[in-house]
């Protein structure tokens, strides 16, 4: 399962530069912030017919859940809205290293503390290393 789960990790961070590109190709003929929100339409429509006929879960208890955990679908938005707006300017290879960076960083701090229920796993100078190497690699594709 582990396997199957890098691989679908790779085929994301992959749609996800697609997604970079296609979407600043977008915003530039119907807007950034139309873009952004073409992105959420969308993605609402198909999920909303994949929880129609496969969903199990209870929509019913969003409410229930604590506060903090319902900011995800705030930092979606963050997140495709600032993809927009940067690939158009730097490109999609810079936009995506920057986002790398900034997940790696974030999630050693998260999984560091044991925010968010997360597994706590300290920082280490491998980890920190990989970071600095992103850095420098972003420097390089600059």
């Amino acid at each position: 399962m582990r396997f199957i789960s890098y691989l679908l990790a790779l085929l994301a961070g992959a749609a996800l530069s697609f997604e970079g590109a296609i979407y600043a190709e977008l915003g530039k003929t119907i807007g950034q912030i139309e873009t952004s929100f073409y992105n959420f339409f969308m993605g609402s429509i198909i999920m909303g017919l994949l929880w129609l006929f496969f969903g199990k879960g209870k929509l019913s208890y969003t409410f229930e859940a604590p506060k903090w955990s319902l900011l995800g679908g705030v930092l979606g938005v963050v997140y495709i809205t600032s993809i927009v707006v940067s690939v158009p300017f730097v490109g999609v290879g810079i936009t995506m290293v920057a986002v790398i960076i900034g997940q790696l960083v974030m999630s050693m701090i998260i999984e560091h503390f044991g925010w968010l229920g997360s597994m706590k796993t300290r920082i280490n100078k491998e980890k920190i290393f990989a970071v600095i190497s992103m850095i420098i690699a972003l420097i390089l594709i600059n």
